[in-house]
């Protein structure tokens, strides 16, 4: 069972306290959302849960495993990490999207792609999936580069899923397409959204708010 436990986290950068306090339990299955104003905490929280950064104080927990103690290949195996700004390389939008599965089939990376409701865009591209993106995606637009994102997510079909403002590059209509494919997809994951948008709360089966490092 996958099940996410922040108990009593605290994490400070220098003389700063970002997080005082947090505890938080998502269960498998369950979608939970996190808002809060832009420096609230919301984006460190999530990078705990991916041990980009330990904690100072308080446990971060998988199944009632501390992440300290899982290693970081199987820790990754295990979650998908999509952020607001998708870091892209010089090489096709297919290897690009692989990047999540060595393995995948080119109809999985369509399939994947079509979650993501970037498969019509691909196809208008003259070399469709064989279209380089450029220097670091700087021939896509923001919204472009954070579908893709979104696509690599759905590839690696990861059972813990943590999406940081995943849709704030996106237009109503894309915004509503991607939610509904979260929505199918999370079926059976644990899901943990940041964003500061009303509108992607519908997905969550709670609405956590963070202000001044606190949860409530």
């Amino acid at each position: 069972m996958n099940v996410l436990t922040m108990q009593d986290v605290r994490k400070s950068f220098g003389s700063l306290e970002v997080l005082k306090g947090i505890s938080l339990t998502v269960g498998e299955g369950e979608a939970v959302s996190v808002i809060g104003p832009s420096g609230s905490g919301k984006s460190t929280l999530l990078k705990l849960l991916m041990r980009f950064w330990d904690t100072d104080l308080g446990r971060v927990e998988i199944s009632g495993e501390n992440i300290k103690g899982i290693n970081t290949a199987s820790l990754r195996a295990a979650e998908s990490f999509v952020e607001q700004d998708t870091v892209l390389f010089h090489d096709s939008i297919e290897e690009n999207v692989k990047i999540a599965n060595r393995n995948a089939t080119h109809e999985q990376v369509v399939a994947a792609c079509r979650k993501a409701s970037i498969h019509d865009f691909i196809m208008t591209l003259p070399q469709g999936y064989d279209t380089s993106v450029g220097e670091l995606g700087d021939t896509l637009s923001g919204g472009e580069r954070q579908r893709l994102g979104l696509a690599r997510a759905f590839l690696h079909d990861a059972p813990l899923m943590l999406l940081d403002e995943p849709t704030s590059n996106l237009d109503s209509l894309n915004e509503a397409v991607i939610l509904k494919s979260l929505h199918e997809q999370c079926a059976g994951k644990t899901v943990v959204l940041v964003s500061h948008r009303a509108s992607t709360m519908r997905i969550a089966d709670t609405v956590y708010s963070v202000e001044h490092g606190r949860m409530s």
